[in-house]
């Protein structure tokens, strides 16, 4: 940032990793609510709406910026919020159909991020793959709908990880720097001292 910049250079969200993943997220969302929770029921909606939170607030976050970094901080907290109640979300829906969840050491969930998906259609791509072999320890072979809820699960995981390094981020930032009216003092205080004299 220039020291004579009053609004700094700002934006840029779609840049961000916390951003692509958080989308791919809503994205996942969409394509499993269609396909697995009643489209007229409050939890279809709900859920749509909590990963379209995450999304739309970590482009708000970024938007704002310029001017206020205390308003960044709060809406990619907010993203951060929403994406817990989402992840919460995939868990109720497993533990009321008595879907089994993948604990940390399942080795599907280092598979998944390892796969770097894009698109919700190749973690559809996925998803089939998966299904198509055998059930883990000789087990049954896993539903659908208990492998693309984990797999969202999954997903969500890895966006709350990038936000929470991100709102770490940000605050340092924010405690070092100030925000806009701590720029507009030390812009103001440096043009009445005017140039300085060899």
């Amino acid at each position: 940032m220039a020291e004579d910049s009053l609004i700094p250079k700002h934006g840029g969200y779609r840049k961000l990793k916390s951003f692509h993943v958080a989308q791919l997220c809503y994205d996942v969302t969409v394509r499993f609510c269609d396909r697995y929770i009643e489209k007229r029921s409050r939890t279809h909606d709900q859920m749509v709406q909590a990963a379209r939170s995450g999304v739309q607030n970590i482009a708000e976050g970024s938007e704002v910026s310029a001017t206020s970094k205390k308003m960044e901080l709060k809406l990619t907290q907010v993203a951060r919020a929403s994406l817990e109640e989402l992840r919460l979300d995939y868990e109720d829906f497993l533990r009321h159909r008595s879907l089994p969840f993948w604990p940390d050491t399942d080795p599907r969930r280092r598979a998944l991020v390892a796969q770097r998906c894009a698109s919700a259609e190749e973690v559809a791509a996925w998803v089939k793959e998966q299904h198509g072999r055998n059930g883990q320890d000789g087990l049954k072979r896993p539903t659908y709908p208990e492998l693309a809820s984990n797999a969202a699960h999954v997903l969500i995981g890895v966006a709350c990880v990038l936000l929470d390094r991100q709102i770490a981020t940000q605050a340092a930032a924010f405690e070092e720097e100030g925000g806009f009216t701590e720029r507009l003092y030390r812009i103001r205080s440096a043009r009445r001292q005017g140039p300085s004299r060899p």
